[in-house]
């Protein structure tokens, strides 16, 4: 799991998987939406529980925001930061 600055609350997780090409990009839109808004992130994989392989499988990348699924395979940075400054 990596974790944003731990000071600021996390707002969105990033589910992802190793070797995988969609999540390389969408950590890095993750990445800049959270850091022009000021908002916390974790990345977790989804190979190191059980639970979240059985519920995302191969859909991964997926962008929680509040806990909430945001976004699935593919992540707009421009509509994640709007989301995060609303």
């Amino acid at each position: 799991m990596t974790e944003s600055t731990p000071a600021r609350p996390v707002r969105v997780t990033l589910l992802t998987r190793t070797s995988c090409h969609l999540c390389g990009l969408a950590r890095e839109a993750v990445s800049k939406a959270c850091a022009r808004t000021g908002a916390g992130w974790r990345e977790v994989d989804v190979d190191a529980d059980p639970e979240l392989r059985a519920e995302y499988g191969d859909r991964v990348p997926v962008v929680l925001l509040d806990g909430a699924e945001f976004a699935a395979l593919q992540v707009d940075r421009d509509q994640l930061a709007r989301a995060l400054s609303d």
